[in-house]
């Protein structure tokens, strides 16, 4: 089911490749969503808040069309220089894209995406995504959907869509390819995303940290991958995690180091599953006293501040 989707005359042979941003509030599902567009595990995925720091593409191919996902992070307001900074990368994805996809849950306020129109530019076109449908029945989505009738002369297209109920892939990828333009792929069809591995096993790490640590801990934290060698039979990979204040560091060790022991064996399991090989990873913990507030020790961590 969806709504505003006209047709095109346009040559279906015709190739088309274009930038699509993934944009919403904080924990809205977007690296979820683009893990299940591509089906591949690559962006980090928490039931925290404001997990994700960076834009992270990711590359889906559908025929004669090519999509470049751009992860970002949520919308929220702005507190210390990190949030300044995922702010900043949100705001870019959204004037660089040639579609932006406004995720939304079902039972979000329509607020949150009133919030959206007041950033977004009108010249670029966005669709909205109504995310989690398994959640409420037929006539519940379908009262969502009319409360967004307001807004219709803003988006292309409102489109229901339920991971955990099996929605398409195909069907979504082919409702967005309309909307790209035309233009030669820009990657090689075998690619899945333009980040380095190495930005992917840290995200891989921060997802562990921000699954068995709670509280405001994850969110001083960050990863420094110091070194990988790659063997023929195994992968190594050398991190070390970044906290902000010396009481945290005994926590992220845990008694006996079982916290941090737990925290690679999970980050393990992730790497090898994206690699297909046996992987050692070895962490260290390190205290950077205040590193969200401090434009070079930000830098040195790869935000561009």
């Amino acid at each position: 089911m969806s709504l505003n989707i006209s047709s095109s005359n346009e040559d279906e042979n015709e190739k088309r490749a274009g930038f699509v941003a993934v944009v919403g509030r904080p924990n809205a599902g977007k690296s979820s969503f683009l893990n299940w567009i591509v089906g591949e595990k690559l962006a980090l995925v928490s039931h925290k808040a404001n997990a994700t720091r960076k834009r992270f593409n990711a590359i889906a191919n559908h025929e004669n069309a090519q999509f470049v996902f751009i992860d970002t992070p949520g919308i929220h307001k702005v507190e210390r220089l990190l949030n300044e900074f995922m702010l900043e990368e949100a705001l870019k994805a959204m004037t660089e894209a040639d579609l932006v996809l406004f995720l939304s849950p079902i039972e979000d306020d329509l607020r949150h995406y009133e919030e959206f129109l007041e950033l977004q530019n009108p010249n670029i076109p966005h669709i909205v995504i109504l995310s989690k449908t398994d959640t409420m029945n037929n006539e519940q989505v379908l009262k969502k959907l009319l409360k967004f009738n307001k807004h219709q002369d803003k988006f292309k297209a409102i489109i229901p869509l339920s991971i955990q109920k099996g929605s398409s892939q195909v069907y979504l990828l082919e409702s967005l390819t309309r909307y790209l333009p035309v233009h030669p792929f820009y990657y090689d069809e075998d690619i899945l995303t333009t980040s380095y591995l190495k930005e992917i096993y840290k995200e891989f790490i921060r997802e562990s940290v921000f699954k068995y640590i709670h509280k405001e801990i994850p969110y001083h934290t960050d990863i420094l991958i110091t070194k990988v060698n790659e063997k023929p039979d195994i992968l190594e990979v050398y991190a070390t995690i970044i906290v902000e204040r010396d009481t945290f560091k005994p926590i992220v060790i845990g008694k006996n180091a079982s916290m941090i022991k737990l925290i690679g064996q999970h980050s393990r399991h992730a790497i090898q599953k994206l690699e297909d090989k046996k992987v050692f990873l070895k962490l260290d913990v390190k205290v950077d006293k205040n590193w969200t507030k401090d434009k070079k020790s930000m830098k040195s961590l790869g935000y561009e501040v």
